[in-house]
């Protein structure tokens, strides 16, 4: 395995562009591995310059658990809009205490916040997909961009699966909707019983939401429990069609797709 990191590492460099001729060669090379070596290879090429961004789902808890024991000084961010659930921030201080982390915290412009409710309301997102977008953006995207200002990598955790706008996510993608990052999916194949079946077998922390039917993590007035015939990300905007349940965070990077 080693071996395959150095070819990795000369093929791609620690520059934070990835050539679009060499991401296929990349995605080849790591197509079989498992998320612990995909994570492995990102810690060897970026070092301190690559974080795990969290929303605290149980994905997110996966990765960290994995991260910390290959890097225990691997950096973790989340996304504090300012509209999170209490079982989220109690979830965050549990793994902060388990791990012995830091959890770098990014939140939106106080003054952003401030004419976005002056102008639209507090609950606008209800109002309409372009109002929920533009809360979205306020409270998340623009805290992102910032963050991702300090990286050359970012890992989430997306996988196939989730929903109809995550299907084609890949495992290594250049996110060209934020400056040219890479952006790692370690989980980009694993199915929700593989998920938990990591979280049971290693005692891993997670968020109670789960236990009470909500299957995806996100801000309180937009998430809700699922029934069990609905998928994963149906709770998430559930006034909204399928299509358009993302908030622009996890656009098709190389189509450079935000709307997703």
């Amino acid at each position: 395995m080693a071996g395959i990191f150095s070819d990795i590492t000369k093929t791609i460099g620690n520059t934070p562009l990835v050539r679009i001729d060499n991401l296929t060669n990349v995605l080849e090379m790591l197509a079989d591995d498992s998320a612990e070596c995909i994570l492995q290879w990102i810690f060897e090429t970026y070092g301190n310059r690559v974080a795990i961004a969290s929303s605290f789902g149980a994905e997110d808890v996966v990765l960290i658990d994995m991260a910390v024991k290959i890097n225990p000084a691997a950096r973790i961010f989340t996304l504090d809009t300012g509209r999170l659930s209490q079982e989220t921030y109690q979830l965050m201080d549990e793994i902060r205490e388990r791990y012995g982390i830091l959890i770098e915290v990014c939140f939106p412009d106080r003054t952003g916040i401030r004419e976005l409710i002056e102008g639209n309301g507090f609950d606008l997102f209800y109002k309409g997909v372009e109002q929920r977008k533009r809360c979205c953006a306020v409270r998340k995207i623009e805290p992102l961009r910032e963050k991702l200002k300090e990286l050359d990598a970012w890992v989430c955790g997306l996988r196939k699966e989730q929903s109809i706008t995550r299907a084609s996510v890949e495992k290594i993608e250049i996110d060209t909707s934020h400056g040219n990052v890479i952006k790692v999916n370690p989980l980009a194949d694993w199915s929700e019983k593989a998920i938990w079946d990591y979280i049971r077998e290693n005692n891993v922390p997670y968020n109670k939401l789960h236990d009470r039917g909500y299957p995806s993590i996100g801000c309180s007035p937009c998430t809700r429990a699922v029934r069990v015939v609905e998928d994963v990300r149906a709770g998430r905007w559930w006034w909204e069609l399928p299509e358009q349940k993302e908030c622009g965070l996890h656009g098709d990077a190389r189509k450079n797709d935000t709307a997703r």
